[in-house]
């Protein structure tokens, strides 16, 4: 179910009076049963897959925390992992395999027929079993106890506002919420409504405009070059920031409804400073999963240069391959490992003496060093970009050696861009209100909760925003608009 349809508009209020309105005691049972329901609209088969990872990863668990034999509870977390991953490479990854397979037999002159399955993803399964192992490792590790209760952690896995796209939750955080007895509170409800209707406005007004015009492009990319590849790669930018953080701005903001906190997801990353500070502030609930469950294990920092390189590079190529079982990606997480690499190469050996064993956080720095590497950050990001919306790796390729042609008529490329977009400069200026509304508010809200602010504003004001902004949508919605699935439904 898609939080922009009108199924969801039906379905929450739904769910949001049965939660509160049964005995506190059953409410967890109504939140999974609501949770189940929601997730059967995507295929009612493929609960089963997230039924079963539930039971995998809670039986694991319990038998982690039982054994005191470190090998026997490494086996135990080992065949969990096992099944976790062997379900995504059923559904996510062996077309990906066979297809390697079989170029690598033609590339040896031994001819093979490619095999293709043809089976339908479970929506969310990268997200659930991300959950998932993180809850087994954190009981291995005896950061928390094993969950006895199975529809307590099934809860736990399943939880309707993230189970698509996330935030990947912590048990530690998220569990106690989830089986608590909850108390309504309808300030935070208030503020939960705000941020879905902020969500709302990023993913329906400015994220499904700009999908027109980079569609336009990225899926007939070979007829393009120099300003037109590269105003489509900036719009997929901001794409792909408001689609996803609308998303996030939606879940959460559907979580406070029930008095749940889930975990920030984005905290201003087009404002980052480094690749290294975007990755602070972009889908932080992935990266910091990554950074614990992953990197820190590999060694971290805690090594010789070397090998802290090949630590970074081995967890962006593999947060790369899990947006998704094509070389783009794998390429796009490889940039950022990249960069990071030469960052902290950088860093270490080319900054001033008195910074080098510095915590970047921690040096002082001018506002103008901060706005040239917040646009050469945000330029390395954008790149980066294009090669993750590519539809192959040769349109990637193509995009990235014909970005500077033409630019050196820099009038004739800005009206062919027009042109191949089918865009004037009306359309433009609009575009550029909403880009800078959205910074605007971007910048704000790294020093302001905009969401409790706006909830001390005067009724009528606070009441005419949020007239103003959802009619505003609901025609932008009727006149033209293009409703789109959100692009992480597919990871």
């Amino acid at each position: 179910m898609l939080f922009n349809s009108l199924g969801y508009a039906l379905f929450l209020p739904a769910a949001f009076l049965l939660y509160w309105f049964l005995p506190r005691k059953a409410r967890y049972i109504v939140l999974l049963c609501v949770s189940l329901c929601f997730y059967m609209f995507g295929g009612p088969v493929y609960v089963l897959c997230l039924i079963a990872t539930g039971l995998v990863t809670y039986a694991a668990a319990i038998g982690t925390e039982r054994t005191e034999d470190p090998a026997k509870r490494k086996r135990i977390l080992l065949l969990a992992f096992i099944f976790c991953i062997g379900m995504l490479c059923v559904f996510k990854y062996l077309n990906f395999a066979c297809g390697i397979f079989t170029d690598l037999l033609h590339f040896l002159s031994i001819p093979v027929q490619p095999v293709t399955l043809k089976l339908m993803m479970p929506a969310g399964i990268s997200f659930f079993t991300f959950q998932a192992m993180g809850y087994c490792m954190d009981v291995s590790r005896k950061k928390i106890p094993a969950e006895r209760n199975f529809l307590k952690y099934l809860l736990f896995v399943s939880f309707f506002p993230q189970i698509m796209a996330g935030p990947i939750g912590r048990a530690d955080k998220l569990m106690p919420q989830l089986t608590g007895e909850r108390e309504f509170d309808g300030v935070r409800a208030s503020e939960g409504l705000r941020q879905m209707l902020w969500g709302y406005f990023k993913k329906l007004v400015i994220a499904d405009m700009l999908t027109r015009y980079v569609d336009l492009v990225f899926d007939n990319a070979e007829y393009y070059f120099g300003l037109t590849l590269i105003m489509a790669t900036v719009l997929f930018t901001f794409q792909i920031y408001c689609d996803f953080s609308g998303y996030s701005d939606i879940a959460i903001g559907t979580a406070k409804l029930f008095n749940i906190d889930l975990m920030q997801n984005f905290d201003s990353p087009y404002f980052a400073v480094s690749v290294r500070d975007f990755w602070r502030r972009w889908h932080i609930s992935l990266s910091t999963w990554f950074r614990d469950y992953v990197y820190i294990p590999l060694g971290g920092n805690r090594c010789s240069e070397g090998r802290a390189s090949l630590n970074v590079m081995i967890t962006f190529l593999l947060s790369g391959l899990w947006h998704g079982a094509s070389w783009t990606f794998v390429i796009w997480g490889g940039l950022h490992g990249i960069y990071q690499v030469v960052e902290n190469f950088c860093h270490k050996h080319l900054g001033k003496k008195e910074y080098r064993n510095r915590k970047e956080k921690d040096i002082p720095r001018s506002r103008l060093w901060k706005i040239t590497h917040g646009i050469l950050t945000f330029m390395l990001v954008s790149f980066a970009w294009s090669f993750f919306r590519a539809n192959t790796v040769s349109d990637a390729l193509y995009i990235a050696s014909h970005m500077p042609r033409g630019l050196g008529h820099l009038a004739n490329s800005y009206v062919m861009m027009l042109n191949n977009m089918v865009l004037d400069n009306l359309k433009i200026l609009k575009i550029a209100i909403y880009l800078v509304f959205l910074m605007a508010v971007d910048y704000v809200s790294m020093k302001k909760d905009l969401y409790a602010l706006a909830g001390k504003w005067k009724l009528p004001v606070r009441w005419g925003i949020y007239v103003a902004m959802t009619a505003f949508m609901i025609v932008m919605s009727l006149n033209g608009g293009t409703t789109q699935q959100f692009i992480y439904f597919q990871f």
